[in-house]
């Protein structure tokens, strides 16, 4: 006899087999045939869920934006925590994913998943720059910033970083990226108004 399974359940259940063939052999290696038969599912079941094996790492990336939006919410309300504080934990908080959210975002990095990678990026950007914002808005309540336009300007810095450090496409050297690394610290004081140095952690 057929076990029912609750919708929800059901789709948790092949995304978590995707993942972990994902993890095993690797997302260029891993075929929708390779989940349903690991799920146990016809296949039928499966496009009922999802498009395709991209339509599963993007929600599984989906899955690890928000944690990361959930994470920097929290910082981003901590009473305790000082403002340069919070900046720089959420600067450092990508380093911070689990183990298996952070293979999924270096899956987002080869060719084939440019587009994934774009859509990724802008549902980034969208979630975390009013997060940010807010917060370089109290730094200018205690005069650490100086800058009109705070949700706008951390979008501009965002996008910048993600594509040019982020992306995967320009293949820096380790000297060329500490090169970019030290331009964009210098980029973020001067739009912020910070002083100089102030965000030299990066």
């Amino acid at each position: 006899m057929r076990i029912s399974k609750d919708p929800e359940e059901r789709r948790t259940e092949i995304l978590e087999a995707a993942e972990e063939l994902f993890k095993s052999q690797g997302y260029i290696n891993t075929t929708v045939d390779s989940i349903i038969k690991k799920v146990g599912v016809a296949k039928g079941t499966f496009y009922y869920y999802f498009k395709s094996k991209e339509d599963i790492l993007d929600a599984l990336v989906q899955v690890a934006a928000d944690q990361l939006y959930e994470e920097y919410r929290k910082i981003a309300e901590d009473p305790a925590i000082g403002v340069m504080d919070k900046v720089r934990c959420m600067l450092r908080g990508q380093d911070r994913l689990p183990e298996k959210e952070s293979e999924l975002m270096q899956n987002l990095h080869r060719p084939e998943n440019r587009e994934l990678h774009e859509r990724i990026n802008i549902e980034i950007i969208l979630k975390i720059s009013p997060i940010f914002a807010k917060i370089i808005e109290q730094g200018k309540q205690e005069s650490l910033f100086q800058v009109e336009n705070a949700l706008e300007t951390v979008q501009f810095l965002l996008a910048g970083s993600q594509f040019l450090l982020e992306s995967g496409l320009f293949e820096w050297s380790q000297e060329e990226r500490l090169k970019r690394m030290s331009a964009m610290q210098t980029l973020i004081e001067r739009s912020l108004g910070a002083a100089p140095g102030s965000f030299s952690f990066m």
